[in-house]
């Protein structure tokens, strides 16, 4: 049962049943989209089709200040970061834990490691051990070419980084260690094809 604030309930079924859920009220293009446009877009398809449920982690703010200038309507005026986020998105496919990261450069031959953060890859090295599924969709915009590449080969570059080795990872490495997955249109970006491969090498 779904309580709403007003005190009505609703059951699940019925709350299932109202939403629209046709991937064709769903517009997917790539076309001078962000890489998160795209996965957006792609996770609206996905959870439409019932395929997976995967949402974009919200960042934690705390509201310091706030204004009432109507009383319907509240105008945040001063807040803050709680704490640093961890990734971008996280969620269910297939029975595992998606947990990853999604970065684009216009860069055409690298990615600058420095576009990672080390909570970040802490965090994404916590859900490794649990069993998880977790990588970075990389986008190199400008050539129009996406890569999911495992979150072991980004932990391993950026540390290896921090020991003195190159700042970006080379286009021709991402290559060699991830899947590129090809832009469409339903969806706009089919990330979960390059999942279950990783899925498939990890059995």
């Amino acid at each position: 049962m779904i309580k709403y604030p007003t005190g009505s309930g609703a059951s699940l079924a019925d709350f299932q049943k109202n939403q629209p859920v046709s991937p064709k009220e769903i517009s997917f293009s790539d076309r001078g989209m962000t890489l998160e446009q795209q996965i957006n877009e792609s996770n609206q398809f996905y959870l439409a089709q019932k395929m997976a449920v995967v949402h974009k982690k919200p960042t934690p703010i705390q509201i310091v200040k706030v204004d009432y200038p109507k009383r319907s309507r509240a105008v945040i005026r001063e807040a803050y970061f709680r704490q640093a986020s961890t990734t971008d998105y996280n969620g269910v496919y297939r029975g595992y834990y998606l947990d990853f990261e999604a970065k684009e450069t216009k860069n055409k031959k690298s990615f600058p490691l420095k576009n990672f953060h080390e909570h970040q890859l802490v965090h994404l090295a916590n859900c490794l051990d649990q069993g998880g599924i977790c990588f970075a969709i990389i986008g190199f915009m400008t050539l129009r070419r996406y890569f999911v590449t495992p979150a072991s080969f980004v932990i391993d570059a950026w540390h290896e980084w921090k020991n003195g080795a190159k700042s970006s990872m080379a286009l021709s490495d991402i290559v060699k260690s991830s899947i590129e997955i090809k832009t469409g249109y339903r969806p706009t970006l089919p990330y979960l094809e390059a999942v279950d491969q990783l899925i498939a090498d990890r059995k």
